[in-house]
């Protein structure tokens, strides 16, 4: 016999759905117990504070295990992983600094969630688990009322005239129930994940730190990338570049016997190894230089002033290191407003400052050329603005027309 895969979807999911509906009755109601007690105690004794007492201890030592198991119930029976909140334990412990704690962890929600909202789940699953069985008794009561003695079968089915209609009845709350247990599980599984998980706004926080670690590992992970493709190139296609130069200047000078022609294009090669091993060169610093992987910002800095072909007035102020990202960033910024200045601006001077204040690498740029620079003109400061949002940075520009033009950029170096 072969079942619909449509109908057999639905008899998994309202098999699921009800075991999962069934299996909260008991936690739902293990702690009616502790406040029925209280409740009888107090009224026969009229001691209060000891019976309260006496529960508040047994509903702050129950809260942490039935919030476990409503956990385990969750994730095993419907799939739903509710998260852990588990705040962070204060250095001091304080009646401020628990009070924090005690709110931190929405530990009164949880207690509300067991010892309040609990018992009104649990009426709402004991009518559902009285539905599928007031349903399957329906359905079957061709075969079950047989069983009966006589006199009773007579008495509550009177032969046969009511077993259609109970039959009916059966398959109608049948048909209903798979609809009713999936809404009634998914209303419970909502409830539990605001009142036992954490906020939407503390999952929304949850997700942001999150986010951005996984951008942090990712701009370290290009970073690393852009050195390995820098040595590539400076240990490998540079060398061959530089072997085939010298072979070539070697030709030039060693066979005095070639033709006027041949020495001619051996030349022009010669220069043009040459040239391309600058090009190279300059593309490799572009990327990433050695030196700023060797020997810190500072020298990187230096090399790139010496470099500039205008007087450049460079302050540096780091107390440390900063990350390597970092410093890629910091250089990769400096470097293009340099090049700007040189290129665009037609500036005769330029001031390149570093500075670390705090957790915040600053950076600045001035040149005392013709300003006038716009940021949808192509002169790369758009670039310049995204490379810093890369580390949520703050990007900053000022050139006004006739000059100076001053760049700067706040990076995190917070490590």
């Amino acid at each position: 016999m072969t079942i619909a895969a449509g109908l057999r979807r639905t008899v998994l999911r309202a098999r699921r759905d009800t075991g999962f509906l069934a299996a909260g009755v008991l936690p739902h109601l293990a702690l009616v117990p502790v406040w029925t007690w209280t409740a009888t105690t107090t009224a026969r004794t009229g001691n209060w504070l000891l019976t309260v007492s006496v529960s508040a201890v047994l509903v702050l030592l129950g809260t942490p295990l039935l919030t476990a198991v409503q956990r385990a119930r969750h994730r095993v029976l419907i799939g739903v992983d509710l998260p852990r909140l588990t705040p962070a334990a204060p250095e001091r412990w304080t009646w401020t600094s628990a009070a924090r704690w005690l709110a931190a962890s929405r530990l009164w929600r949880k207690i509300g969630y067991h010892l309040l909202l609990g018992p009104l789940l649990a009426l709402l699953e004991l009518l559902v688990l009285a539905v599928a069985a007031a349903s399957l008794a329906g359905v079957t009561a061709y075969a079950w009322s047989w069983a009966l003695p006589t006199g009773i079968r007579q008495d509550w089915f009177g032969y046969l005239t009511q077993l259609p209609a109970y039959t009916a009845a059966g398959l109608l709350l049948l048909c209903a129930l798979p609809s009713t247990a999936r809404a009634v599980a998914r209303a419970e599984a909502r409830l539990a994940s605001d009142l036992l998980g954490p906020s939407r706004a503390e999952r929304l926080q949850e997700r942001v730190d999150q986010l951005a670690l996984s951008r942090t590992d990712l701009i370290e992970a290009v970073d690393a990338e852009r050195r390995r493709i820098e040595r590539d190139l400076h240990d490998g296609t540079q060398q061959r570049l530089v072997s085939l130069a010298v072979n070539l200047g070697l030709a030039v000078a060693t066979r005095p016997d070639l033709p006027g022609d041949a020495r001619e294009v051996i030349a022009r090669a010669h220069l043009e190894a040459k040239e391309a091993i600058a090009e190279l060169d300059d593309l490799v610093r572009g990327l990433h230089p050695a030196v700023l992987e060797d020997r810190g910002l500072d020298a990187a800095l230096s090399g790139l002033a010496a470099r500039t072909p205008l007087p450049v007035r460079l302050r540096v102020d780091l107390e440390e290191r900063v990350a390597p990202h970092v410093e890629s960033v910091a250089y990769f910024v400096i470097s293009e407003a340099l090049a700007n200045a040189t290129k665009h601006a037609n500036a005769m001077r330029a001031e390149v400052m570093v500075r670390q204040v705090g957790e915040v690498l600053r950076v600045r740029v001035t040149d005392d050329g013709l300003g006038g620079a716009d940021a949808a003109a192509g002169t790369g400061l758009t670039g310049l603005a995204k490379r810093v949002g890369s580390l949520d940075g703050a990007f900053h520009f000022s050139s006004p027309a006739g000059g100076p033009t001053t760049i700067t950029a706040e990076l995190p170096c917070a490590r």
